[in-house]
């Protein structure tokens, strides 16, 4: 029996999160292409870095580094590692990328991405969500550092699979490449609840590192913070439930738990601040707000948490 062809894969904004996965699958031995901006230099000439307190110091010297979209081969898989404050202008780069039957997975934060991206995308494209539980952050061009964790959760969103198992099998076919590459990765059955669930990290701890400029050692060690950070919590929580997700029971406290056990770690709004450029509030605050909103939940801290970092956003 001829041997199965190994899918290409691309990578779609190689910052900390699309370099870190991207390096992982090409170490695993895939075929990853690299798509960047103002990093391409650096990349093409010393190639990828990931310094990691899990797997230690990686260095793939030569990868292939496209800074044209066009001259870049079109692949069967598409992971999307920009900022939400981009899906703008994502569109015609991933049709542009994608084969037809190419999987497009968006590894990205926040609630209702892909119902942005759907509409500009070809119809013969399958469109999956991606949960990315991991500490990295950007270092230099090129490099990584990579403090815990890596999981990548999968949901499918929208495609051409028309029933629920045909759905399911792209969604564990996905999981198994990060699987190959040595990371854990589960295929979700229910891709709008898997993002409210990440939403319960997200929501506190990426609004109140920026506001408080700390870290998430600090935010837990001082009681007002943690008080704030788990009420924050059970309102994304009630927020979920009034959209009918219901999130497992005791899961902000089981978070806070977990994130005593991690190394002290800025989130990627505390990064984005510092470093001048948009926030994604969109997608992380406004989008479920508005959700729960039209299902007559009303999520006071959370929105005030999103008009303070507005205040703080603002020119």
């Amino acid at each position: 029996m001829a041997e199965q062809k190994r899918p290409r894969i691309g990578i779609v904004g190689t910052g900390a999160i699309g370099g870190f996965y991207g390096l992982m699958l090409a170490r695993a031995g895939f075929e990853v292409h690299f798509l960047l901006r103002s990093e391409y230099a650096a990349v093409k000439a010393q190639g990828l870095r990931v310094n990691s307190a899990v797997h230690g110091k990686l260095h793939e010297p030569q990868v292939h580094a496209w800074q044209d979209a066009g001259q870049m081969p079109a692949c069967d898989w598409l992971l999307v590692g920009t900022k939400t404050t981009a899906n703008a202008e994502l569109a015609p780069l991933l049709a542009q990328l994608a084969a037809p039957d190419t999987r497009i997975v968006l590894l990205q934060n926040g609630l209702g991405v892909e119902e942005q991206l759907q509409p500009l995308l070809p119809e013969s494209v399958h469109l999956l969500g991606g949960l990315c539980f991991i500490c990295v952050h950007r270092s230099a061009p090129g490099v990584v550092e990579h403090q815990a964790l890596g999981m990548v959760n999968l949901g499918y969103h929208s495609g051409p699979a028309e029933d629920t198992a045909a759905r399911m099998a792209i969604v564990e076919e996905g999981a198994a490449l990060f699987q190959q590459a040595g990371l854990e990765s589960t295929a979700m059955a229910n891709l709008q609840q898997a993002r409210w669930q990440k939403l319960v990290w997200n929501v506190p701890y990426n609004g109140l590192s920026v506001l408080f400029d700390a870290g998430t050692t600090r935010l837990m060690a001082n009681v007002d913070s943690r008080a704030l950070i788990h009420a924050l919590m059970e309102e994304v929580v009630q927020g979920a439930a009034a959209c009918g997700y219901s999130l497992p029971a005791g899961y902000a406290d089981s978070l806070l738990k977990a994130t005593e056990r991690m190394p002290d770690y800025l989130p990627s709004m505390y990064h984005d601040f510092a470093e001048h450029r948009p926030l994604e509030l969109q997608a992380i605050y406004q989008a479920p707000l508005d959700a729960a909103a039209a299902a007559g939940c009303e999520l006071p801290k959370m929105r005030m948490l999103l008009q303070a970092l507005r205040f703080l956003a603002a020119p």
